[in-house]
């Protein structure tokens, strides 16, 4: 009985310790004056009276009962404050994942804003034909440095996107030979500047027409490419062959090798080599850069696509990385070669970007490709002109996301709701630094066509406006 009181006592301090239970804890010493009140009986009984068999059992097994439930009492009482102490954790794993998006969110706009100038000014100064041959090298040096750059950028932003879930894989209509040959362009480039022989073997099988995330699937080779043509010393080969492995009415399987001449991977490391931030020697670093990312990225959106990654790889000879990744087959494709015949000249764009160096870039190359532009500082400047234009005066929108007085978001719903046809239908191309798959289905609810990410890929660019223009005149929302 005596332990019994010290137990409840020592309970109820413990309880009374807890912040979280400042009410009601009064009650737990009613036990205790209960307990004493046993006690006192105990010993009046055992001094003065002379009690039988059955009393004294039911004192001591009602001493045991009370003993038991204190036990039980103390083990539920510190499950729920492991319970407690789990739960604060993860609201504060939450909190502070909720902290590291905003973050990158907020630093990868920054990031990207000073690099599209960078870029972008990089790109308009080499198409000067009076350069001086050592001036253009020095720009060729530059963009290559801020390509790498950009591509840091890119993977650190892409890890945090499928980590969290927020990657989401398209399923759209491409076609299969223009992304072989973007590839086969910026890849071929590279080689010729590093004294390399580029191949390129596409399977005659592989049809056009396919169903996918081609911006995923030309990322996913451009990581491997860009390796390739890193660790592979001049003269040296670099060669991609894209196979069908097996074909249905509606589906197929390709396999994509890359192939090089370079120097190779350990045994020892080659198990690591999709491992984040792993690195075979740190020499390795300093003598043909990286990260550590390029590789750890690329398998997880290979994963992504419900695909397969290996590597072969002997020390002093080369490597070989094999991808392979299904695709459904487009209902109606269009056949392979297949060009528009729109162009920008004579087209009215108006630019809605509040940074200045951004829009004259911007306008510099749109002016570049025949198009007439206009300029408006934020969202509601650019509602404002909208509103008061003739109908199917402007032929596309390029709209930033982040401006003041009234963000690219706001403005686009609110072109969309004005009462006229043409706000209905008019291009609206998001070109900004956001680069989250969030800001993306943001986009998409604001009513906007399509998504583009700073720093500016020129042709894509182009491609972009050409695409929805022509959509649109289709639509008779042109002139």
């Amino acid at each position: 009985m005596v332990v019994n009181i010290g137990g409840f006592i020592k309970y109820a301090r413990f309880v009374r310790n807890r912040e979280n239970w400042s009410k009601g804890r009064g009650i737990l010493y009613i036990p205790i004056a209960f307990l004493i009140l046993f006690l006192i009986g105990y010993v009046i009984v055992g001094v003065f009276g002379n009690p039988d068999l059955v009393v004294a059992g039911i004192l001591f097994g009602g001493s045991i009962f009370v003993f038991i439930m204190l036990i039980l009492l103390y083990r539920i009482t510190r499950s729920i404050i492991e319970s407690e102490r789990l739960e604060a954790q993860l609201l504060a794993a939450e909190e502070s994942n909720r902290s590291k998006n905003a973050f990158l969110a907020s630093i990868s706009h920054e990031m990207r804003t000073p690099m599209n100038v960078i870029l972008g000014l990089d790109e308009l100064a080499l198409k000067e034909d009076d350069l001086p041959d050592e001036t253009r090298m020095r720009l060729v040096k530059i963009g290559r440095a801020g390509r790498h750059l950009l591509g840091l950028i890119n993977n650190t932003l892409e890890m945090q996107n499928i980590e969290t879930g927020q990657r989401v894989l398209k399923n759209e209509a491409f076609s299969f030979r223009s992304i072989m040959d973007e590839i086969d362009a910026m890849i071929r480039t590279m080689c010729e500047e590093k004294g390399l022989r580029y191949h390129e073997v596409t399977d005659p099988g592989i049809r056009d027409g396919l169903m996918g995330d081609d911006m995923l699937l030309k990322q996913v080779l451009m990581n491997i490419l860009d390796n390739a043509v890193k660790y592979t010393a001049a003269p040296g080969d670099v060669t991609l062959h894209s196979e069908l492995i097996s074909s249905d009415d509606e589906a197929c399987l390709l396999k994509f090798t890359v192939s090089d001449t370079g120097i190779g991977i350990s045994p020892e490391f080659l198990p690591k080599v999709f491992e984040l931030f792993s690195q075979e020697d740190a020499s390795f670093t300093n003598r043909y850069g990286g990260s550590g990312m390029g590789l750890a990225v690329t398998k997880q959106e290979v994963e992504l696509m419900k695909g397969d990654i290996s590597v072969t790889s002997r020390q002093g000879e080369g490597s070989a990385f094999t991808v392979t990744i299904p695709f459904l087959y487009q209902p109606d494709a269009e056949p392979a070669g297949e060009k528009r015949n729109i162009s920008l000249k004579g087209c009215r764009i108006l630019i809605v970007e509040d940074v200045d160096e951004n829009a004259e870039i911007v306008t510099d190359l749109l002016e570049l490709a025949g198009a007439n532009t206009e300029h408006a500082e934020n969202g509601l400047i650019a509602l404002g002109m909208v509103e008061r234009s003739s109908p199917d005066y402007y032929d596309a929108i390029l709209m930033d996301l982040r401006m003041p007085v009234m963000d690219g978001i706001e403005s686009a719903k609110s072109i969309r709701a004005l009462e006229r046809e043409d706000a209905k239908t008019v291009p609206i191309i998001a070109l900004t630094a956001n680069a989250f798959e969030i800001d993306i289905r943001h986009t998409e609810e604001a009513g906007m066509n399509s998504h583009l990410v700073k720093p500016i890929d020129s042709d894509l660019l182009y491609e972009t406006l050409e695409k929805w223009i022509a959509k649109a005149s289709k639509r008779g929302s042109l002139k």
